[in-house]
Parts: C-alpha cells; structure tokens; sequence
C-alpha cells in the first residue's frame, strides 16, 4: 500500500476515534449539565465578589478612619509644634463646595466632640471647642508629651440626622517611649475612684457593658449628668483606632439628678480584636476619665447562647493604665491639658 494512502486511512481513523469519543462525552455528560456547572461556578465567583465588596465597604464605612466621609471633609489641623507650648487647636469642618460648616445638630449636649489621642492610645483627652461665626471650632491647647496623634470630630450637621466622626493626624516632636496595649485591663484607678468593668464584647451584634464606681470600698452613688447621661464611653479599636459609637442605656436624666455606682452602656464589635475604652463620669463637678482595655469574646450568637450559664469568677482584674481627673472647665474647651 502506498505511503500517502496508508496516512489517509490513519487520518481518517484517528477522526473517527475522536469523534466518537467527543459524542460519547456528549452522552456521559449532556450539554445542559455542562452549562448548568458553568452557571454555578459563575454565580459562586459572584456571591464571593459581592460578599466580598459588601465586607470592604463595611469595613470602610466605620468612623474614625478617613479625613473625608458623607460629603464633609475636615480642615488642616492647626497646633502648636513643641512640648510645653502654650497655643490653640484649630480647625474647621467644609462641605464639598469647600465651604466652612456652620450649622450642627447638638448630640450629647454639644454640636461638637473632639478626641485626640496618641496612637498607642495614651494621652486621651475628650473636650469640646468652640465655633466662631467663621465656622473655626477652636480651644486653647499644650502638648505634654511627643508622639503621633489622631485628632477625631464627632459631629452631626444640622441638614442630617446621622453622626459624622472625621479624623486628622498630627506629629508632635521629641522623645517618647510607646505605651501599646497588651492585656485586658478590667479595673482602673482614677483619683480616689475605682471603676470596674463587667460585661464582654462579642463580634457582630450588640451587647452591654457596666462600669461601676467606687470610693475606699464603697459604692459612689453620687455620679452627676455629663453629657446627656451619667457617663461617657469612647470605644477605639486597637490598632487604627477605628472610632465606634458607644450608646449609654436608660432614660436621659434629670437636671440635679444623680446616680451610681453603675453605668450601662449598649456596645457593637464589629470585628475581633482588642479594643480600648474611656469611660467618662463627673461627681462633684469634677470629669474623671477611666480607661480600659476589652478584647473581644466570640460572636453575638454565642454570647445570646451562653447568657443564661454565664458565672462572675474571683478572679482578680488586671491592672490598668494611668488615668487622668479633669475639672468641668477642661471638657468645655476652657483648658487644653
């Protein structure tokens, strides 16, 4: 047989081969099941993509990350540059036309909270500036140790019903030795008072904790009013010092009416991690500031779960941090340190 014909026939063979193969696959495995997968793989690349996105932007939307949020954008930061030096604070929050912004809707008695702290979570202070007509909040202020600084406005616009927390950074020089957090801290010491906190922080839904108040021994029954409540709690995560709103439970009360020893406070995680935490409360005129340190305990679902078998241990609390007693006067803006 001749060479050329001897490869027709091969061709010819392998042809058939390969198409009775392609036809069998066509039987073993019908058109429609092929494109019944592809359409299941398509859609579980989408739902991880949108599941995906839905987390990003979560995660993004929480406050205290980004100097521009809801169409408003703060200003340059204006502070003194050394240690020591007495000057003011300043800074303004602008629309999206760059226009300064005047008008605010009061949230816990104030149009306007500021929070600055050092990012190892020292040095926190909480006070409330105040705003000229030009729409410059401002307040006299002096730098006590060096260290890079988050400056957090917490605001509502007048135009808007929802809160807006913007955040600033501002290096002051000089040598300082970071003071990170490390373990939880569950007790602190502020002046002759001494908080304790109970309660845990699960991820992913709301929980409650208490801090309690007391004097050589004995419950403090006399917390006064401040801001809106018998206490004030800013919860910072760990780490970006993402800014969480933290809502104190109960009814507003009443001018001259007092309280104690606990404050109840409805807290959301919304992921894990360590958190830190500083509690406000004012007795006899005087603001006192208590700060913790919380990690979080598993997700919602698994403290809804394990409430009702939950028991208090003796064991001793951690240590906690240095912490600081302001008069009313520095939470007005009246004194930056």
């Amino acid at each position: 047989m001749k060479t050329s014909l001897r490869l027709s026939l091969y061709g010819a063979g392998l042809v058939a081969v390969f198409g009775l193969a392609f036809v069998a696959a066509g039987v073993l495995v019908p058109q429609s099941v092929v494109a019944e997968r592809a359409a299941a793989t398509e859609d579980a690349h989408d739902a991880h993509s949108t599941a995906s996105a839905e987390e990003g932007a979560a995660e993004t939307a929480l406050p205290g990350l980004s100097m521009s949020q809801g169409g408003y954008q703060l200003s340059e930061v204006s502070a003194p540059e050394a240690l020591d030096e007495d000057g003011t604070l300043s800074f303004s929050v602008r629309d999206a036309d760059g226009v300064a912004l005047t008008e605010y809707t009061e949230e816990h008695e104030k149009d306007l909270h500021l929070i600055v702290v050092r990012a190892d979570g020292s040095e926190f202070r909480h006070v409330h500036p105040e705003i000229d007509d030009a729409g410059t909040w401002s307040l006299p202020w002096t730098w006590a140790e060096a260290g890079t600084y988050r400056i957090f406005a917490d605001f509502t616009p007048g135009d808007s019903e929802s809160g807006i927390t913007l955040t600033s950074t501002i290096n002051v020089g000089g040598e300082f030795t970071p003071v990170p957090a490390s373990d939880d801290v569950r007790e602190a010491t502020t002046g002759d008072y001494v908080v304790t906190l109970t309660g845990d922080l699960p991820v992913g839904g709301s929980s409650t904790l208490a801090l309690e108040v007391t004097k050589d021994g004995e419950e403090v029954t006399t917390l006064e009013p401040y801001l809106g409540a018998f206490g004030h709690l800013v919860a910072l995560r760990d780490g970006d010092l993402a800014y969480l709103h933290v809502h104190p439970e109960g009814a507003e009360p009443e001018p001259g009416q007092l309280s104690g020893p606990a404050v109840d406070f409805a807290t959301e995680a919304p992921t894990a991690g360590r958190y830190l935490l500083y509690f406000d409360f004012k007795v006899d005129g005087k603001v006192h500031t208590a700060e913790f340190v919380l990690s979080t305990a598993g997700t919602a679902e698994d403290s809804a779960d394990t409430s009702s078998t939950h028991t208090t241990t003796d064991e001793a609390p951690a240590e906690a941090p240095a912490t600081t007693t302001t008069d009313d006067g520095h939470d007005d803006g009246e004194s930056g340190h």
